[in-house]
């Protein structure tokens, strides 16, 4: 199988910060299958570290009010030409992210509190009818694993 994962799960230093998201125990869960990392902040044009991003009234927008919408939305149409080239079969993203967040992501406010609602990146490869699943939904990952062959 196919795997798009976001690149920081992978230990990649993409994060805004510098830093990684590195999942073992989710990589261990995915050894057996073709991974592809991606990060769409990178893909769009943006360095690391790189000031916080929310979104707010539907665009992007730094913690210092820049907007960075259209990094962002770049680098999304970037994945998504990506993940149809490679045809994955399934697409684990970091929870909450403005990019990556399948569920939830941040509200905006930069106060930390979540909202419902989709990423760029997440809400882009849904609509385009990719499986989409939040890196903490091990069970959903497990249960996808179990019923696609290998």
């Amino acid at each position: 199988m196919k795997i798009m994962i976001s690149a920081c799960l992978t230990g990649e230093n993409c994060k805004y910060n510098g830093g990684n998201n590195r999942r073992d125990a989710l990589l261990e869960m995915l050894a057996d299958h073709t991974l592809i990392p991606v990060c769409p902040e990178i893909m769009g044009g943006l360095p690391t570290p790189r000031t916080p991003a929310e979104i707010r009234d539907g665009a992007v927008v730094t913690k210092d009010g820049r907007s960075v919408d259209g990094e962002f939305r770049s680098g999304a149409e970037l994945t998504l030409a990506k993940a149809v080239r490679e045809r994955a079969d399934l697409i684990v993203l970091m929870s909450r992210s403005p990019s990556c967040g399948v569920r939830q992501r941040y509200d905006g406010t930069f106060s930390g509190r979540l909202t419902d609602g989709a990423g760029v990146t997440a809400a882009l490869l849904m609509k385009a009818g990719f499986r989409v699943l939040d890196a903490e939904d091990v069970d959903g990952i497990r249960s996808v694993l179990r019923s696609e062959p290998r």
